[in-house]
């Protein structure tokens, strides 16, 4: 009757394994480290670079824990957050010797002390929030109406080659503020105009009045359009931010929008305000300009003659100088699209391209004047430029053209990337800013923990004594219950908040509800005569419906706040719904688990240690052992 098969167990036994394996990173905490990465898109760190940051900590006195490459990053690690000071000190003197013009980002970072082999099999521990972790915290105010103006400026010029291809005369176009205005000589001429315009571009709407002898037109955005630009603005900028981010490796960045024209950015771990505020503001500006390729620009190259007039001296990767036209033939605001692939014919690494509409005829006009002349493709961060590549222009270009030559699959990746996170669709400014000490996050982390500790003491307390023998099957499945919460946050990748922790301390007193509800079954069997065997087997399955009942519907207003609440509340949400999920599977299948290995095996059981029950038909009470 109260027999498991062997598979039942065989599944218990998995869940204890891998849970234990995943919640293990979470005990060997975080260590104070120094992150290198590059600060110009055209570098990467190589071999050199690391024995660059080794020299520098050994020339320094420094005794570095470890010193790695990690994916896009060397860190370095470090018993204190003392040593680690002054290790960022030497290492930003020794690979920044230029401090106006840094080739490296060195950032302050906590890292896992998780080791190698339980890396190695993917075990993480859980990410912790910038209430818990430390960090810094930035609300930034995204200029709205510098994104309407720059798509007004960007409409005027569209307005101007349309009119022009269609052989429609005007007396001039010009943006002022966030409407266009456009002057016609005559009635007629406007008409037309004005048909073209709602024809070809539906988000604006058009005004004309007289002035003088002439017409003059106001072309507006329409509100609905205006929306819809202001909106895409926001996830451009979000896009754009989470690219050059990522690039420094903090451990999960929240960057979420707030509200309307705001910005949330959390960096976690990273403790240097400044730096930063250096990363938010890394974001680069494309350009694509003809090579100069005459004479005098040949010895500017070569270092033998001065740049012409209406050129500039750029560096390619590898040093190389590049002589550029002054003239910008389209800037990454017309780009929409860059993926890495294949050439079909060389089946070399090429990158694919996308541009607008008004991109692409110009890509036709000038590449058309220019076959079989270069066009540079310019970066430029902070002010300052550096050629990504110079491809031959091998046909006439449109809206989608490739870059091929000379480069490997990773780079041709590399190259897609940057050329997709272009600059930002409209200026933000930093309108709030919090730091949080790690000393401080490491005040919560103890105080979310003794919460839950003393939650889970009192609780397993409370149950052994009231429910004996089996109140001490309801602790163990109560601990396999945080065992496995912890494993699946630590699975997931989760961030975990301080309201997070609070999320964890109720699921506690919650999770030990369905064995309450269990004990009282059992108890209520007893009670009415029923056999020890018999009590265990009717109480389990007669609990059953009650607890899913219960936990179906806390799990629906769990849901509720998770598709709703945002910050604080998404995190106590994602705890709470994973605590119930696991705590249907510990307290109902785990913890039968327990009782039918501990009582199934006896065929004549006589009685079970389950405290006092109260027989209704007596004014005595029998207590079971």
């Amino acid at each position: 009757m109260n027999r498991y098969p062997v598979w039942k167990y065989a599944i218990i036994l998995i869940a204890l394994v891998v849970g234990s394996l995943y919640a293990l990173p979470n005990l060997f905490g975080e260590s104070p480290a120094v992150q290198v990465s590059v600060a110009k898109a055209s570098l990467k760190l190589e071999a050199a670079t690391l024995a660059r940051v080794e020299d520098a900590l050994k020339v320094a006195g420094i005794a570095a824990d470890a010193v790695s490459m990690e994916g896009t990053s060397i860190r370095a690690r470090f018993g204190s957050t003392d040593v680690q000071l002054k290790a960022k000190d030497a290492i930003q003197k020794a690979l920044n010797p230029d401090a106006a013009n840094p080739s490296y980002v060195v950032a302050l970072n906590l890292l896992s002390r998780s080791p190698a082999w339980l890396t190695g099999l993917h075990a993480s521990p859980m990410y912790l929030g910038l209430d818990l972790r430390g960090g810094v915290h930035f609300m930034l105010q995204v200029d709205m109406q510098a994104a309407l103006s720059k798509r007004a400026e960007s409409l005027a010029g569209d307005i101007r080659t349309t009119l022009r291809e269609k052989n429609v005369r005007h007396s001039g176009i010009s943006r002022v503020g966030q409407t266009i205005d456009i002057r016609f000589r005559d009635a007629a001429t406007a008409e037309s105009a004005r048909r073209i315009i709602q024809e070809q571009f539906a988000e604006l709407t058009t005004v004309e009045t007289p002035e003088g002898a002439d017409v003059k037109m106001v072309a507006s955005i329409k509100p609905v359009s205006a929306r819809t630009i202001q909106d895409q603005a926001l996830k451009q900028n979000i896009t754009t931010l989470h690219n050059r981010i990522n690039e420094l490796g903090v451990a999960e960045p929240v960057i979420q929008q707030q509200g309307l024209d705001r910005i949330v950015v959390q960096l976690p771990g990273v403790q240097d305000t400044a730096k930063a505020k250096d990363i938010l503001g890394r974001t680069a500006t494309l350009e694509l300009r003809m090579v100069d390729e005459g004479t005098e620009a040949r010895s500017a190259e070569m270092g033998t003659g001065p740049v012409p007039f209406g050129s500039e001296r750029f560096l390619e990767r590898n040093g190389q100088a590049v002589i550029v036209k002054k003239q910008v033939v389209i800037t990454g605001d017309s780009l929409t699209d860059a993926q890495p692939g294949f050439d079909s014919q060389t089946q070399q690494p090429k990158v694919d391209l996308t541009v607008d509409a008004k991109g692409g005829r110009i890509m036709r006009d000038v590449s058309r004047e220019n076959l079989k002349k270069r066009m540079a493709i310019l970066l430029f961060e902070k002010g300052k430029g550096e050629v990504l590549t110079a491809p031959v222009i091998q046909g006439e270009l449109g809206n989608r053209f490739q870059i091929s030559g000379s480069m490997t699959v990773s780079e041709a990746s590399d190259l897609a990337l940057l050329l997709r996170a272009g600059s930002l669709a409209a200026p933000m400014e930093i309108i709030e800013e919090r730091t949080i000490g790690p000393s401080l996050g490491a005040e919560n982390i103890a105080k979310g923990f003794n919460s839950v500790t003393w939650g889970f003491l009192a609780v397993a307390l409370f149950m052994c004594v009231y429910y004996m023998l089996f109140g001490v099957i309801s602790s163990i499945a109560l601990a396999f219950n945080l065992l496995l919460l912890v494993a699946v946050l630590s699975m997931l990748q989760a961030t975990l908040t301080l309201p997070g922790m609070a999320a964890m301390a109720l699921v506690l007193g919650m999770a030990i509800d369905a064995n309450v509800l269990i004990n009282e079954r059992i108890r209520e069997e007893l009670r009415g005569g029923a056999s020890p065997q018999a009590a265990i087997h009717a109480g389990y399955d007669r609990a059953w419906a009650t607890i899913i009942d219960s936990n179906v519907t806390t799990l629906i207003a769990g849901l509720a706040l998770l598709a709703f609440g945002s910050g604080p509340v998404r995190g106590f949400a994602v705890v709470h719904c994973l605590g119930i999920l696991t705590s249907m599977f510990s307290g109902v299948f785990f913890s039968r688990g327990v009782v039918n290995l501990w009582y199934g095996r006896q065929k004549k059981l006589k009685s079970v240690s389950i405290g006092t029950v109260w027989r209704p038909d007596s004014d005595s009470q029998v207590t079971t052992n």
